[in-house]
């Protein structure tokens, strides 16, 4: 063993010794890749970055990236092609060495990761007080008007025209935001990819999945998601964790949960 490596190894594993946590980050056998996303309207440094952060710090390597409904990107290309930025995030985490993959996700980047469980295979999913669920009451009486507006400019030729429509978040309430009809449907129709009950219904049995709901978040988000936690596959390795936090502090709250529940599906599953 080179005295680099030598030293890597002595750092990670007195990290996971100071978080009372499992030793399987530190084996090449068993390194693990996280692909983290972040929640409406925000950004990898956002949030989330704490959690980045711990996860670094124990050993795992990290992609914490920026997705389509970051405040920057104003959901600049469909869901499909956010399916594909996650598959290329894995991609860089296996060139580096990633033998175990898991796809992270917070509030609407929750709602992704498991919409992402439907068709893809990492070795787990792990839903942070997910939400934006387009398929409730609530988005559909919010943005009804603007789903069937992107219907109309579709239907008459205009499906790739930006124009300004409508997102909904339930502090901010109804907002504008800017870009194509053919995109936004992707992303809004009630029954599509953003449909959390649609998402549990059809996630993948083999794929174990962290089940976070935060003790003191919106008694909305905590009324749909608690019950949503039975409706996921079973799985020997399905989980339902609830931090003391509130909405925005969760995947913090939740950082140590989650890398003990990565080091035990990963124990279990060689």
């Amino acid at each position: 063993m080179c005295s680099q490596f030598r030293t890597a190894f002595f750092m990670v594993t007195l990290s996971l010794v100071g978080l009372g946590l499992p030793l399987v980050a530190a084996s090449n056998e068993q390194m693990v890749g996280v692909v983290i996303m972040h929640g409406k309207g925000g950004s990898p440094n956002r949030h989330v970055s704490d959690l980045a952060r711990t996860l670094k710090d124990t050993g795992f390597l990290v992609a914490n990236i920026e997705m389509p409904w970051s405040g920057n990107r104003n959901y600049d290309v469909g869901v499909s092609d956010a399916e594909n930025e996650v598959e290329t995030a894995i991609s860089d985490l296996r060139s580096k060495g990633a033998k175990k993959i898991f796809v992270a996700g917070h509030s609407q980047g929750g709602v992704f990761a498991l919409h992402f469980a439907g068709d893809h295979r990492p070795d787990g999913i792990i839903a942070i007080a997910p939400g934006g669920n387009v398929g409730s009451n609530n988005f559909r009486e919010k943005l009804g008007n603007s789903v069937e507006r992107a219907k109309q400019l579709v239907a008459d030729g205009k499906g790739n025209e930006k124009t300004r429509l409508s997102d909904f978040e339930g502090k901010k309430g109804v907002y504008p935001i800017v870009t194509a009809p053919l995109i936004y449907l992707t992303w809004f129709a009630p029954d599509g990819a953003m449909n959390i009950r649609r998402a549990a219904q059809e996630a993948n049995p083999e794929i174990p999945i962290l089940w976070i709901v935060a003790k003191h978040d919106y008694p909305g988000l905590r009324k749909a998601n608690i019950p949503l936690f039975d409706m996921l596959p079973e799985n020997p390795n399905k989980r339902l964790f609830e931090p003391n936090s509130d909405h925005f502090d969760a995947p913090s709250a939740s950082a140590e949960e989650i890398v003990r529940w990565i080091s035990q599906v990963v124990g279990t599953r060689r």
